[in-house]
């Protein structure tokens, strides 16, 4: 599900104090973020030492990113990628003794750069399908569901919204699967479908919502509930979550580097950092105690 949302460009200010300083750009690698938990993250040379050789003499993780999708991933002031996952990388690298490099891109693109060698790995709240395991590995940190928003005072129910406007960030889970499958139980019933509403970025389809040209908008539960707290009572949840699933790092298939990923995120879990960063950005609901791979396969 990158099921996802992305706030308003004022939330990007409010939020700018959680920035990360020592975040980098696409081009630009750094260490781990200094005004973050990560800064306090010591390297583990055992689990350094467990690094494939490129990565290892590279001495920077290359790191795919949307960062489109807060509070998840997005940009600061000055165009640097914060949020909560940025944190998370930055103590993954850490705990690695590696430099940061995000390779900011859209969001249907790391993937593909990810199988094909590109990136060394992902991390843009990528929903952990059996359709995508076909093409890259996961691993597991995460669990979101989907929520739906409306604006304020319009209830909309996600199971009868046939005949709505619904907008979405193209290439999504909602877009591609969750709304669509949703659409078609309205047209197998004789109802109306319901009329999707698709943009590049999770901003300008909250955007949608808040000026009236849709009823509702679908993204990750974290995203949405961000969304909503920082759209100055414009916005209100509509239903539940639902649909919990995984989310998952990706890396190309079978690469050296899945289990060390695997291993250090689960130490950073064992040492409390994981738990820091998720407090510290309000998204705690969806911890993990167990870091698994590839969970969709799993059942």
């Amino acid at each position: 599900m990158r099921i996802r949302y992305v706030a308003p460009a004022a939330a990007f200010v409010a939020i700018a104090a959680l920035a990360l300083t020592g975040c980098v750009d696409n081009s630009t690698p750094s260490s781990g973020g200094s005004a973050s938990s990560a800064a306090d993250v010591k390297k583990d040379d055992s689990l350094a030492s467990q690094l494939p050789e490129d990565v290892k003499s590279a001495g920077t993780l290359t790191v795919g990113m949307d960062d489109t999708y807060p509070p998840n991933e997005f940009k600061d002031d000055n165009g640097n990628p914060v949020g909560w996952e940025v944190e998370l990388t930055n103590a993954i690298t850490a705990k690695l003794g590696l430099k940061t490099k995000f390779a900011i891109a859209k969001f249907d693109n790391i993937i593909p750069s990810v199988a094909g060698g590109k990136d060394d790995i992902g991390m843009s709240s990528f929903t952990d399908t059996t359709e995508r395991e076909q093409q890259v590995d996961f691993v597991n940190y995460y669990t979101a569901g989907i929520m739906w928003a409306s604006a304020k005072g319009k209830d909309v129910d996600p199971d009868n919204a046939c005949g709505l406007k619904v907008a979405v960030q193209a290439t999504t889970y909602e877009d591609t699967d969750e709304v669509p499958a949703k659409s078609k139980t309205c047209t197998d019933a004789g109802k109306a479908a319901i009329e999707v509403l698709r943009y590049d970025t999770q901003d300008d389809a909250t955007n949608a919502v808040i000026l009236g040209k849709a009823d509702a908008l679908s993204a990750d539960s974290p995203v949405t509930l961000y969304a909503i707290s920082k759209s100055e009572g414009k916005l209100q949840t509509a239903g539940e979550a639902f649909e919990v699933a995984p989310y998952g790092i990706p890396i190309a298939k079978d690469s050296k580097l899945t289990p060390v990923i695997q291993k250090t995120i689960q130490a950073l879990i064992d040492d409390g950092t994981y738990g820091k960063i998720l407090d510290k950005w309000g998204v705690s609901d969806g911890a993990v105690t167990t870091v698994e791979v590839n969970a969709a396969s799993k059942g």
